[in-house]
């Protein structure tokens, strides 16, 4: 029997190659000579860099580099080749700029005023030293809502005031409304020849009610005055980024993911913003390795009707969909909708907790159960198959 692993991360408790680690070692007990290829997933949030590089035999690297709050702090990116030896570079902007690095008592309406992507656009550089030309950057996990100008001031885009005075403090979001022109003459020249691909598994705009400062605002410490004041500052940001590119940027879906980084990208270089999914199932050459499988394996920390939006057990069920192929999930705890997803691909959801249990014991045994969970699974499949 061919089956495929192909999880996400369970956060804080296993990385996607964890869990095929377990899930393999469980279905192994049940059938010894099972033929198995783990292919660990993501959304374009955490677990982006390791499931593609890993998968594709590439090589991590790390950089020192600004973090959201002006602290320095050790973020690593991956680099793949592609059948053409260009180099890919992979990249989670949670990784520099990612709201992990603010506690969550320092999440205040100033700190996410403060907040800036400078550090993405560092690991960017960084790459580009390395001689990348393409570039995957996931947009999951941000702490900030800059539009991305700090991420462009790393990139050599100046900004200056009404003044006419050259803006030298790391821009945060709040700070747009002071920013009067941009000029892109500095703008680091190996990024024409450059390509970017924005892993995303939200699509909400820039602005207004649906964009990135009242969608996610809130959970990176801004108060309603504060996101009121950040949509307009990305108002005032987009309006002057739009005059200077002719490109109507705002109104894009994704384009308020991360806090808008996705905004210089868009109007600055050669960029496409993807479901996160889709992309990490692309580089992983996911539906190659599917199309002549027996039986799919996928999984992530919690399912409930919100997977269906774009989270990697909905994309490996569609992918294994097309082939009429079995679709077993595992999860870490089930919330409500789940029966949602049954018409889309997924032949079975199953919660992995054995018994009741603290959040941190479940944390601590996720391999455990996962290993117990799929070894009875596979041992059903066979029964019924006898």
């Amino acid at each position: 029997m061919k089956i495929i692993l192909a999880p996400d991360s369970f956060k804080e408790s296993m990385t996607a190659q964890e869990v095929c680690q377990a899930m393999a070692k469980g279905i192994y007990k049940a059938l010894p000579n099972a033929e198995i290829t783990s292919v660990p997933m993501a959304d374009g949030g955490e677990g982006t860099v390791s499931a593609i590089t890993s998968t594709n035999k590439g090589k991590l690297y790390e950089a020192t580099v600004t973090g959201p709050n002006l602290e320095k702090v050790t973020a690593n990116y991956g680099i793949i080749k592609d059948s053409n030896s260009e180099l890919t570079a992979i990249i989670e902007m949670a990784q520099a700029s990612g709201i992990g690095y603010i506690l969550n008592s320092s999440r205040t309406p100033t700190a996410i005023k403060n907040a800036t992507s400078y550090g993405t656009g560092e690991l960017i550089i960084a790459a580009l030293n390395r001689g990348v030309t393409k570039f995957i950057i996931g947009l999951g996990g941000s702490a900030t809502n800059d539009g991305g100008a700090g991420m462009a001031q790393a990139l050599g885009v100046k900004f200056f005031n009404d003044q006419d005075e050259l803006i030298e403090k790391k821009l945060g979001g709040g700070d747009l409304a002071s920013i009067a022109k941009i000029d892109l003459s500095q703008l680091d020249p190996r990024l024409k020849n450059a390509n970017f691909i924005l892993a995303s598994d939200v699509t909400n705009p820039l602005t207004g009610p649906n964009g990135a400062s009242f969608t996610f605002g809130k959970q990176k410490g801004a108060d309603d005055a504060t996101q009121h004041l950040l949509d307009n500052n990305l108002k005032h940001y987009s309006n002057l980024i739009e005059k200077l590119t002719d490109k109507q940027i705002a109104n894009l879906p994704g384009s308020g993911a991360a806090g808008g980084l996705a905004v210089p990208l868009l109007a600055f270089v050669q960029t496409k913003i993807k479901a996160g999914v889709q992309v990490v199932a692309t580089e992983n050459h996911l539906e190659d390795k599917i199309k002549d499988a027996d039986l799919v394996f996928t999984g992530e920390g919690g399912t409930d009707f919100q997977t269906k939006y774009g989270k990697t057990p909905f994309g490996v069920a569609q992918i294994a969909k097309k082939y009429n192929l079995p679709v077993i999930s595992l999860a870490g705890y089930l919330g409500q909708g789940i029966d949602q997803l049954y018409d889309h691909g997924f032949t079975a959801i199953f919660g992995i907790l054995g018994q009741p249990s603290s959040l941190q014991a479940a944390l601590e045994n996720g391999s455990e159960n996962i290993e117990r969970t799929t070894e009875n699974i596979m041992r059903l499949i066979l029964k019924i198959e006898q």
